[in-house]
């Protein structure tokens, strides 16, 4: 109780409110939202949740809505991503014969696994409850580093706990160990070959019953009792018979066996599963109410449901000693900054990240650190690092926007100049894909690798970052060189057609084209899930010279209100990714977020008012379908907050939050030093969508965006809605937000 009672001493006033209530951890597991359901703290290391039998892309954090059976509680997952990975360290309790089979759906009979019933799930930030139809109860809570388990066996038979470390989420194990220590004590580890080409788990776990044998299996064959190694390891741990409660703590660590039962005894010394619950609680309170707003409870759900989700990733990779291991599969020592993983950067760079520089500032250097520390490790700075494995999964090299927006925005903590010449050394490394080809031609010819348009514009949004970062540091020769590159969208726009236009080696363009399909054709593979008509907005970084492009406001407008309302075919094979559909705009994908702001930059802000209120309307709910696709690590929740906030930064790197159409009457965001930077709208509600004038800190705003510094200051923005717009408001070319260069 002590160091609970330390917590909640510490906390500001705000955060002693209890905003989890409106926390609802089940949006986003059914449909394509693929999160995570179960117990964690914010940014940890561990995620303590169920875990189905993997049946493919809708189980890629290990759980969807739809299912109903339960394989065990495995200590990390994926949340919100395309691609599978974790479920590492599973614990099954059950009671009865011993056993170790999986089954599957439809035949449980002999199997380990249970049925369950939604009806008899709990689900909060920081716990997680089932009462499973084997008869066992289960809790589940966790530190940064511990996983903690509570299970109530209510049958009147042997007590048991299957421990399986050959089942994961779509991974395989090449090795894994087991052994036990004494007997309250059991510890292994399991390696994995998965998206990540490897990554290793090691497990420290405290009973606090004694185990009355521990046999162990080379997958459901008898292996012997107390230890065992291989790649099909599972053990049964069984207590003596009437025992009702048990309580386990899981310590995980990538180092080592030693610092696994190092992070248990700097986390977990207790058993008060209660206590660990509540301080996570706090935990969570503490992030959720860095914005406080006023709403519908319908609203609140949706809304703290997506702050729950922007702060589940990216991950807490280092034991409390700073050792963590690296991409390079060595072991870091001594380590000043806390180190961090699951970087889903092609997604989380447009929006989160920008979210981060305003809510989660103090957290932002050791996120910077831990980039560059990938560099040190890899020799490129990350694409999308997952545990000690780069995925390299994405185009872009989406980390460049994220340290170059840091940097312009004042936010210290980590080494600027070797920043830098990471960024330009990954920007220019051969081996990186289509770095060769777009050092050559000026652009990445269709004809030479797959989804190189794509990969162009991802490279050119991200050059703009090092460009505007080498300027202010007075490297004019790096800057003149990356504004070159990150403007080179232009010579694959095509004004014929007033389209993104993927171009040959040959410079001729690529025909026949039809900008519908998402699908590969003739061997060219053009997009990375979307289409000609999506990837045409995909000008993040210079919006208004896109404008220019298309030969002024008109035409650009014109086709822009065209992509909200054109009907083709995606064509056969088209991704899944390409979801949440307006016409051809694409909410469910990341590379459309962006769009609907584009109009601000025509000056035609009202345009963007109604595309975003109505975006918001119908794609976030409060379902277990509540978002339209993939929420990506935060990604598709943080477009939500910015945009309920109303105002969302276009520009990755720039500072400059254009305005939209703001969710709520009230909203305050609190700043570090106790600051708070408060967005009213009076008069708004679902008629009232568009932005008829503005007041920041009491002076009329004639501009239709604020800037960074504007927010981290603190004060108060006033929004005058109405229920029709404002044509002249933004319109005018000195209001208008311009560009970075």
């Amino acid at each position: 109780m002590f160091l609970l009672n330390l917590l909640l001493a510490a906390l500001p006033l705000n955060a002693k409110k209890d905003y989890t209530q409106f926390v609802n951890p089940i949006i986003g597991s059914g449909g394509h939202g693929h999160v995570f359901v179960g117990a964690n703290v914010p940014f940890s290391a561990v995620q303590l949740g169920p875990m189905n039998i993997f049946k493919g892309w809708d189980w890629c954090s290990g759980y969807h809505y739809s299912d109903s059976v339960i394989i065990g509680f495995s200590h990390n997952h994926l949340s919100g991503t395309g691609c599978d990975d974790l479920g590492d360290i599973s614990l099954m309790p059950y009671s009865g014969e011993m056993r170790t089979k999986r089954g599957d759906d439809h035949n449980l009979e002999g199997a380990a696994s249970s049925k369950f019933s939604h009806d008899n799930e709990v689900v909060s930030p920081g716990y997680y409850a089932v009462k499973l139809d084997n008869g066992v109860n289960v809790e589940l809570t966790t530190t940064e580093r511990v996983g903690v388990h509570r299970y109530n066996y209510t049958k009147a038979e042997t007590p048991r706990v299957l421990i399986d470390l050959f089942n994961g989420i779509g991974n395989n194990t090449y090795e894994a160990y087991i052994c036990k220590i004494d007997d309250t004590t059991v510890e292994g580890y399991r390696f994995v070959n998965g998206w990540a080409p490897q990554h290793k788990v090691f497990f420290y776990a405290k009973f606090n019953q004694p185990i009355q044998s521990l046999d162990v299996f080379h997958l459901n064959t008898p292996a012997g009792t107390d230890e065992l190694q291989g790649r099909d390891v599972k053990a049964v741990a069984t207590f003596k018979d009437g025992m009702k409660e048990l309580l386990v703590k899981v310590a995980i660590s990538s180092v080592s066996c030693t610092n696994a039962k190092l992070n248990l005894e700097k986390e977990m010394t207790g058993w008060n599963f209660d206590d660990v619950h509540q301080v996570a609680k706090q935990k969570w309170n503490d992030v959720l109410s860095r914005i406080e707003i006023e709403g519908t409870p319908r609203q609140k759900t949706i809304f703290y449901t997506a702050m729950y989700h922007a702060f589940i990733a990216p991950n807490l990779y280092c034991d409390v000693n700073g050792d963590f291991r690296g991409i390079d599969d060595k072991v870091y020592k001594n380590n000043k900054f806390k180190n961090y993983t699951t970087l889903s950067l092609w997604d989380t760079y447009r929006t989160l990240h920008p979210l981060f520089t305003i809510i989660a500032r103090k957290e932002v250097p050791d996120m910077m650190n831990s980039m560059l520390s990938i560099y040190d490790q890899n020799g490129k700075l990350p694409i999308w690092p997952l545990y000690s494995g780069e995925t390299n999964c994405m185009p872009g090299y989406s980390s460049v926007p994220v340290i170059a927006d840091a940097y312009l925005k004042g936010i210290g903590g980590f080494d600027a100049n070797k920043a830098l010449d990471y960024m330009i050394s990954t920007a220019t490394n051969p081996k990186q894909n289509g770095v060769k080809d777009f050092m050559h031609y000026g652009y990445i010819p269709a004809d030479a690798i797959k989804e190189a348009t794509s990969i162009q514009l991802e490279y050119a949004a991200d050059d703009m970052g090092i460009a505007l970062m080498a300027k202010k540091m007075g490297r004019m020769d790096v800057y003149q060189t990356f504004l070159k590159r990150a403007l080179s969208y232009q010579t694959i726009f095509d004004s014929k057609i007033n389209k993104i236009h993927p171009k040959m080696k040959d410079g001729s363009w690529y025909e026949p084209y039809d900008p519908f399909l998402a699908n590969e054709r003739d061997g060219v593979g053009d997009f990375c899930e979307g289409n000609g008509w999506q990837y045409t907005f995909m000008v993040p970084q210079d919006p208004d010279g896109l404008i220019k492009a298309h030969g002024g406001d008109a035409a650009f407008v014109k086709n822009l209100d065209e992509l909200f309302v054109a009907e083709g075919d995606l064509g056969e094979g088209a991704p899944p990714d390409v979801s949440g559909m307006v016409g051809q705009y694409a909410h469910g994908n990341e590379p459309n977020h962006h769009t609907p702001y584009l109009y601000v930059y025509a000056g035609q802000p009202y345009k963007t008012a109604e595309k975003v209120r109505m975006l918001q309307n119908k794609f976030y709910t409060d379902e277990p379908d509540g978002y339209c696709g993939n929420e990506d690590c935060g990604q598709m929740s943080a477009w939500h907050i910015m945009s309920a906030l109303g105002f969302y930064q276009v520009n990755p790197s720039n500072g400059i939050f254009v305005f939209g159409s703001p969710l709520f009457k009230k909203a305050t965001i609190h700043l570090p030093e106790g600051k708070t930077f408060v967005i009213t709208a009076p008069n708004n509600n679902d008629k009232n969508v568009y932005i008829k004038s503005a007041q920041l800190n009491g002076r009329n705003l004639k501009t239709s965006y604020i800037t960074y510094n504007d927010v981290m200051k603190g004060g108060v923005l006033n929004f005058q809605m109405s229920n029709r717009p404002n044509k002249s408001f933004g319109k005018a070319m000195q209001h208008r937000p311009v560009s970075a260069k």
